[in-house]
């Protein structure tokens, strides 16, 4: 294998196994990569504020792509590197397909330095599975009653929740009525029994992110190894040098992918540090 310059690492379901938990393993690899040169760059789907617990175990201070790419912030300062901006109109136009489907709109914004991290236009809901995300988070929302008809400013994301099902109908409906001005796609959490439908502008990827931070550094595309499980780690794997899907991962994953790993709960990011390595 040619030498690879940086490790892209997805967090559930690749860094953390189906506990949540960062095994010794584990965190000792991605260490024994960084100690080789290896610049690590953690690309996750979560919200800034739920990546940083993970920054001090691993004894890194690396840029953390978050909300699946649309923000960028470094960890020693909280500065923000990226941050995603919808066009003119786009989040408008979003928010009422959302509203017309008969889902609510959950808005991510750049205020962690504000004590939250989402605007919701209440808490109370009928969805069972919107309401599971509120429980969860308490204490990180803020409200906004006029959340359809004036958002805030400084939204780089957001998502709606249900079913499986409802989802994907969403997606298509957004795609349908918005082509080209946005990037949408469903996921399902492992904190959470419901799935999203997330919600960023066009052309924000995980793998967007990653390049550029990649590009500051001297590094091409195919010095960076990806590693995943889920639908928004697919554009990463594929442009990646070296794609690794986990043995967990969702088929159309692995089947985007040039290698596949033992799965997260057999420490498959290891194997992974053990092939560059190698190189």
């Amino acid at each position: 294998m040619p030498d690879y310059r940086l490790l892209a690492i997805d967090i559930d379901g690749t860094l953390v196994n189906s506990r949540h938990e960062l095994t010794e393993a584990t965190r000792v690899a991605v260490l024994r990569a960084r100690q080789a040169g290896i610049e690590i760059v953690l690309a996750t789907g979560r919200r800034y504020s739920r990546t940083l617990p993970l920054v001090e175990p691993l004894e890194l201070n690396v840029p953390l792509v978050t909300a699946s790419g649309a923000l960028v912030k470094r960890a020693e300062d909280h500065q923000t590197l990226f941050r995603a901006e919808f066009a003119a109109g786009t989040l408008a136009s979003c928010l009422r397909v959302i509203a017309q489907t008969g889902f609510e709109a959950v808005l991510y914004a750049d205020t962690f330095d504000q004590g939250f991290d989402f605007y919701c236009a209440t808490t109370t809901t009928q969805h069972g599975e919107l309401a599971e995300f509120f429980r969860k988070n308490a204490g990180f929302e803020r409200h906004w009653p006029s959340l359809l008809d004036e958002p805030p400013g400084e939204i780089f994301a957001g998502f709606a929740m249900g079913s499986r099902t409802e989802m994907v109908a969403l997606q298509t409906e957004l795609l349908r009525q918005l082509p080209g001005q946005l990037y949408v796609h469903v996921l399902r959490s492992p904190r959470y029994e419901g799935y999203m439908c997330e919600i960023a502008p066009h052309g924000v990827s995980k793998w967007a992110a990653v390049q550029r931070l990649a590009e500051e550094r001297g590094i091409g595309p195919e010095q960076v190894c990806a590693v995943g499980d889920d639908v928004n780690d697919i554009p990463m794997i594929r442009a990646a040098g070296l794609g690794v899907a986990m043995g967990n991962a969702l088929p159309e994953v692995k089947a985007a992918a040039d290698r596949i790993a033992l799965t997260h709960d057999e420490d498959g990011l290891v194997q992974v540090v053990d092939w560059l390595l190698e190189s």
